[in-house]
This record gives C-alpha cells, structure tokens and sequence, in this order.
C-alpha cells in the first residue's frame, strides 16, 4: 500500500475513533488523550521537527549553488514572490467574501459563554521586519526560526558566490548532508500513519460538542472558504498547463501530513520529496521554492484572518466601512507572511490583523475554541498553495527555455 493510502487511511480511521470516543466513551478521553493518542501524535511530531530545519537550510543552499546564473535566481525569486503576492490576494478575497455573503457573526449567540480563553498579543509588524535578522544564527537553529534561517542561509550563499572555488568543500559537504537527511524523512515517515491517527483521533475526541454547534456557521463557511481557493488552484493550474489530478496525486502524502499535523513544517519534507519524485519538479526549483514557501506562504492564514475579521465585525455589529476593509487587507498580507508554520500560529497572529482594523481582541478568544477543527484544513491549503507556486513556477522556467530552443 503506497504512503499516501496509508495516511488517507489513518487521516479516516483517526476521524471516526475520535467521533466514537467522544459520543459514546467521553469518559475515558482525558486519560487515553493524556496517555496514549497525545504522546504518540507529539513523538510524530518531535520527529519530523528534528528534520525540518536541517531540510530548509541545506536545501536552500543546494538550489541556489546549483543555479550557477545570478541573473537567474534574482528572476526565480522575483517570480515565486510575484506569484505569492498574486495568490495571497486572492485567497484574501475569498475568505472576506464568504463571511460577507454567510454572514457567520450574525448566527452566533451567548457570546460570553463561548469561550473563557484569553486573546493572545501577536507580534508587531514592524518588530517582525527586525526580527528577521538575526543576532546568533545558532540560536535561529536551536528554536527552528525559519525566516531567521532562510536569512542565514541567504547570506551564507552569498558568501559562497563571493569566495568561488574555495567553498567547494563546505558546498560538498552540504550536499551531502542534505542527502543524509533525505534518508532520515524517510524513515520517519514511516511512522507517518500512527502519528497522523493519533494526532486527528485526539483533536476530534477533545472538542465540545457544545461550543461546535454555537460555531457551526463559523466552522462551515472558514472550511467553505478554504475548499473554494482549493479549486481556484486547480484553475490557475489549468491556466499553467498543468494537470491539477496530477498535481494532487503527486502531493497527496504531504496534504494528508499537513491535515493530520496541522503544521506546514511537518509536511515540508514530504512535498520536497513529492515534487523531485512524482511530479517531476525540477530540483534546483523544488529545494529553493518549497522551502521559501514554507516560512512565507501562508493561504489559509490569509483567508482566516480575512474570514476572521469580518466575522468578529458582525459579532460586535461593527460597520464596515472602507478604512476597515483596506486595513484588513494589508495587515492580513502581511501577517500571512509571518505566520509560524506550527499548531496555533494563526491565532496568535489575529491580534495584529484586529488591531489595525481596531476590531475588539475580545473575538480572538471567542473563535480559538474551535480552531483547532479548522486548522487542518487551513494547512493543508497553505501546503498545497506552497507547492502549486512552485508547481507554477516551474512549468514558467520550462516555457521560457522551450521558446528560447
């Protein structure tokens, strides 16, 4: 049974036994959860974290050393970043969009009794913009700060560039390395099916029931949203050339990890593996895209943050007026891109995105009980946003050199 089975498999059967427990064995799910499914979907976890940052170093490095044209990673890179921007705009308007037309705010009542969990403050814009700079890249590798290792990364081939012939070596052993590594995501993944049934089964069993149905708006028009930019890929793919069932096919194991995990980070060694192996990707632009695209792209954070703002504007009756609108917009832009690839994130990032609109941060904690059961969702669009720019991206290199020839 191939990989991506395997997790379609358990991402099901993790589905149903969490529906079960949670309907007919509520007793038993705190010391199953705390004993067995939580421990085990954390170890999953743990390890495909232990691979993450090595991967988007030493790919980095790989697929810029292995363009030998200047020109032509400041062309790449302009392009994927072009196409980011392009997408992340349209994902923004189809979260904000939905909430308009559903209107989830407008169906919700008891609000106090929602939830009791406090809104966390987010990080600053412009403290993000400094703190992409590091101050001890080993520090940036021991917490996994990606955006701070792309930055060290970025410097270090550089570096490479300027000093020519005598970084052969470290770029040899880099090479290196990055094979070794490739081994190790393989043999973590073959855990992948335990750790993703452990992980959705938990999440699935833990919810309230209660809180689902107040929200249950909420939940289908965020989901809703996600499914509508899913096919909006599937057309710019077909405005590509490229076969979206094909595409799917090719990255379905690292869809199923990034649903399962609700982590962009998880699943990043999997799509590298899945774009250089089915799908054919070019290396240089597999390596370099999809590991840039996974500390910047962030789709589903954008229709979240945009779905989320309206929602929180109808649940206080606030007016929308078009300063909030256009606040909402650029701030959710770029939060997106600053948006931690892990469990969470997303939430902690509201408070900025509420702020510049000046929505109350009081509905940050009202959604955050039932984020989680979104989440997967969100991911795995972030996931497969991420690898369709650089699906994009490749056939773009592919029809310049063909009319070149």
């Amino acid at each position: 049974m191939k990989l991506s089975t395997k997790i379609t498999v358990s991402l099901l059967l993790g589905i149903i036994a969490g529906i079960i427990l949670n309907l007919f064995f509520p007793s038993i799910v705190p010391g199953l959860d705390q004993y067995v499914l939580s421990p085990v979907g954390k170890i999953f976890l743990r390890g495909i974290q232990f691979i993450v940052v090595p991967i988007v170093f030493t790919s980095l490095i790989v697929g810029f050393t292995s363009i030998k044209n200047s020109e032509k990673v400041g062309r790449l890179t302009w392009r994927l970043l072009s196409l980011y921007i392009v997408t992340n705009l349209v994902a923004l308007v189809v979260g904000m969009a939905t909430a308009a037309i559903l209107k989830p705010g407008n169906s919700v009542s008891d609000i106090g009794e929602l939830s009791t969990q406090k809104a966390a403050q987010g990080q600053g814009i412009l403290d993000w913009l400094v703190s992409i700079v590091p101050t001890n890249p080993f520090e940036s590798f021991s917490t996994g700060n990606l955006l701070q290792i792309i930055f060290t990364a970025i410097l270090i081939i550089v570096g490479i560039r300027l000093v020519g012939e005598k970084a052969n070596p470290f770029v040899s052993f880099v090479k290196s390395f990055h094979e070794i590594i490739g081994k190790i995501t393989s043999v973590v993944m073959k855990f992948s099916p335990i750790g993703v049934f452990a992980l959705i089964s938990s999440v699935i069993a833990t919810q309230g029931l209660e809180l689902v149905q107040k929200l249950v708006m909420y939940i289908v028009g965020l989901i809703l949203a996600v499914v509508i930019m899913i096919f909006a890929y599937f057309l710019f793919l077909t405005f590509m050339k490229i076969s979206p069932v094909r595409f799917w096919k090719s990255f379905l194991p690292a869809f199923g990890i990034a649903f399962g995990t609700s982590s962009s980070n998880a699943a990043l060694p999997v799509a590298i593996e899945d774009a250089q192996g089915p799908f054919k990707m070019k290396k240089e632009i597999a390596s370099f895209a999809i590991s840039l695209g996974t500390a910047l792209k962030r789709d589903g954070a954008c229709i979240m943050q945009g779905f989320n703002a309206l929602f929180i504007a109808q649940l206080f009756d606030v007016e929308l007026t078009p300063t909030l609108i256009v606040s909402v917009m650029i701030s959710t832009v770029i939060v997106s891109f600053s948006t931690a690839g892990v469990p969470g994130a997303g939430i902690i990032m509201m408070s900025t995105v509420l702020t510049a609109a000046g929505l109350p941060l009081e509905g940050i904690a009202i959604v955050a009980g039932v984020d989680r059961l979104t989440e997967g969702f969100r991911t795995l669009l972030n996931v497969l946003g991420n690898t369709a720019n650089a699906a994009m991206l490749d056939k773009w290199e592919n029809k310049e050199v063909e009319s070149v020839n």
